[in-house]
């Protein structure tokens, strides 16, 4: 088991307007997981989203695949 720590970030696209998420992508190689959290609530739940779909995701998102909200 590692005790390696995440090394959160955020966007740099991040305009710092609070609806921001964190990501910690020191855990791919490791544990295979891509640990994403609220900015807002550091301390809050963790979502341990498997790596090839966190790439999934944002290979959709930069493609223009998700539509628009």
């Amino acid at each position: 088991m590692t005790t390696e720590s995440p090394r959160w970030f955020t966007s740099s696209y991040s305009n710092n307007g609070g609806a921001c998420i964190e990501v910690a992508g020191n855990l791919v190689a490791s544990r295979g997981v891509v640990p994403v959290r609220d900015s807002k609530v550091p301390s809050g739940p963790v979502l341990d989203i498997p790596a090839d779909a966190f790439l999934s995701f944002v290979t959709s998102v930069k493609a223009g695949d998700l539509g628009s909200i």
